[in-house]
C-alpha cells in the first residue's frame, strides 16, 4: 500500500484521500533530476498528463533529489506532474526501489527506476520494474485505459505528434 501521506514543497500536502479521489495513482521512481533518461520519462508523463487526469489518474514521481532541484527540473523541463523528494531514502527502501547497482566492476547504491499503479483503495496493482524511459508513461496510461474500459483519444503516443 502507498503511504498515506507524501510532501512536496510547493504542492499541497498529498494526503491518503488525495488517493482515494482518484481512480489510480500512477507512483513512479527515478534516480536524479535534470539526467537523460529521468527528463525523458518526466516529460513524457507531463505531456500524457492530460490524458492521465481524464481517466482520473494522478501522476507523482519520487527521487532523492532535494526539494530545490525537483523546482528547478520542475522549471528547466517545463514539467505538469509533481516531484516528491524522498532525501532521507525512506520510501525507496520501503519499496525496495534503493538497490545495488552495478556498472562494469563497480557496484553502487541506487534508485532502480520502478513504477507502481495504485488503485484507490491503496492497493499496488501493477509494477513495472526496470523500466526503459523511452514510452513507459504512455505504456502505463495505456494499462490504466484498458484497467477502466476507456478508450485513448486519438493522438498515441508523445513522438506520434
Amino acid at each position: 500500500m502507498i503511504p498515506t501521506e507524501l510532501t512536496n514543497r510547493k504542492a499541497p500536502v498529498i494526503r491518503g484521500t488525495n488517493f482515494t479521489q482518484n481512480n489510480y495513482t500512477v507512483v513512479y521512481f527515478y534516480p536524479r533530476d535534470n539526467t537523460s533518461g529521468c527528463i525523458i520519462e518526466a516529460k513524457e508523463f507531463s505531456e500524457l498528463l492530460p490524458q492521465f487526469q481524464k481517466l482520473n489518474t494522478q501522476v507523482i514521481g519520487i527521487s532523492k533529489d532535494t526539494n530545490e532541484s525537483h523546482d528547478n527540473f520542475i522549471e528547466k523541463q517545463n514539467l505538469k506532474i509533481q516531484l516528491i523528494s524522498d532525501s532521507d531514502l525512506k520510501l525507496q527502501q520501503k519499496y525496495k526501489v534503493w538497490q545495488e547497482k552495478k556498472l562494469g566492476s563497480r557496484k553502487y547504491m541506487g534508485t532502480a527506476r520502478t513504477t507502481f499503479l495504485v488503485h484507490a483503495s491503496g492497493r499496488i496493482e501493477r509494477v513495472w520494474e526496470k523500466v526503459k524511459p523511452k514510452g513507459h508513461a504512455y505504456e502505463v496510461l495505456e494499462y490504466v485505459a484498458e484497467a477502466m474500459h476507456r478508450p485513448l483519444s486519438k493522438k498515441k503516443k508523445p513522438e506520434d505528434k
